[in-house]
């Protein structure tokens, strides 16, 4: 669906070797400002062992499992939203991510400077929030000095809306509340989509650990993370970025075989995959068959059309109905001609919303 996140933070917290981590990808890393100038994107696949069931199943010559775009962006630094550092660019480039995901440094490390000194990570969280604040005002403060005359004068009741929206912004980042914390209705969201707002943009935080803290539990940095993301209902990862990177050149059975060497179920890397994946409220259905088994991303509340027109624009066009099971059940009876005799194989019509693990086969007419 081309959904990506961002992955932010202060230079030197560990974002670009997480990031090789999440693509495998050799970028440089480097242990000074601004080593990352242009965002690094990658494309990742989402951890999933239904796919693999199902491939086992048909045996196809062709398996495509659904996928993740991760961009790397470069290091903020106070006063970014008055064009320091890297500035505008930075913030340019966030605009253009569906979801933030924040790397803060929760390690003591004399090798690897701290832009500010020292390690603290709310300071860290709030030096990247109020310059996302700040940058959001601006817009709102432009937009409004444009706009509200209109509205007093023609009585416009869109241009009268708009004022009344921005206006709840400006309060609210006025008092350094990032928007994602009001609860704007559905006609508010459709007004603010216009802008696209930074700190309306779900955010989940990665509290980059050393390797001891990742092996026997959250050191003091990670726990003021974890208290600080609580107080705003966000996300936390809890990850080594450092032991990741080294992960991500395993092969897949080393790589379980270290893992519980050293006590751990589920790595960070795919726990920030499913996370994110989550946060942006995706879900995956399939379509199998002979020739190929497919997983593909869709948003949760999707209806039986417009999932088909994910994979195609005329079959979504041409929509007449959708053959569906589930996953579950196909696990259940192991094989599709049993599913169907036992009444599980359902027909849809247009207003069923597709449900995360459905396996569909759509017809279509155009």
């Amino acid at each position: 669906m081309g959904l990506k996140a961002g992955i932010v933070g202060l230079p030197n917290v560990g974002k670009s070797t997480l990031f090789n981590a999440i693509t495998k990808q050799n970028i440089l890393a480097a242990n000074y400002p601004f080593a990352t100038i242009e965002p690094n994107v990658g494309i990742v696949f989402v951890p999933d062992t239904r796919i693999d069931y199902l491939a086992n199943l048909y045996n196809p010559p062709s398996v495509v499992p659904t996928t993740f775009e991760f961009t790397d962006i470069a290091g903020l630094v106070k006063g970014a939203s008055k064009g320091e550092g890297l500035g505008n660019k930075f913030l340019s480039h966030i605009r253009e991510v569906d979801a933030i995901v924040e790397v803060v440094r929760c390690f003591d490390d004399a090798n690897v400077t701290h832009v500010t000194g020292k390690t603290d990570p709310v300071s860290d969280i709030e030096i990247i929030n109020i310059e996302l604040v700040l940058a959001d005002l601006d817009i709102v403060n432009n937009r409004l000095g444009k706009i509200e005359k209109k509205a007093e004068t023609t009585k416009d009741k869109e241009a009268i809306a708009e004022v009344e929206v921005l206006k709840r912004c400006k309060i609210a980042l006025e008092a350094n509340t990032p928007l994602r914390r009001i609860g704007f209705d559905t006609d508010a969201l459709k007004i603010l989509k216009n802008f696209n707002f930074l700190t309306i943009k779900p955010i989940i935080y990665v509290a980059n650990v050393d390797e001891e803290s990742i092996v026997v539990g959250d050191n003091k940095y990670s726990l003021a993370v974890k208290n600080y993301a609580e107080a705003e209902g966000s996300g936390v990862i809890v990850m080594c970025a450092k032991l990741e990177a080294d992960l991500a050149g395993l092969e897949n059975k080393d790589r379980e075989e270290f893992l519980q060497s050293v006590g751990i179920t589920n790595s960070g890397l795919d726990k920030l995959i499913f996370a994110t994946y989550n946060l942006l409220g995706l879900a995956t259905f399939f379509t199998v068959g002979s020739d190929e088994v497919r997983a593909w991303t869709f948003k949760i509340g999707m209806k039986a059309p417009e999932c088909a027109g994910i994979i195609h624009s005329d079959m979504m066009r041409g929509f007449i109905k959708a053959e569906v099971m589930s996953f579950d059940d196909l696990f259940e009876y192991k094989d599709e001609k049993k599913v169907k005799e036992a009444g599980k194989l359902r027909i849809e019509g247009k207003e069923y919303i597709i449900k995360d693990g459905d396996i569909c086969y759509f017809r279509f007419n155009v």
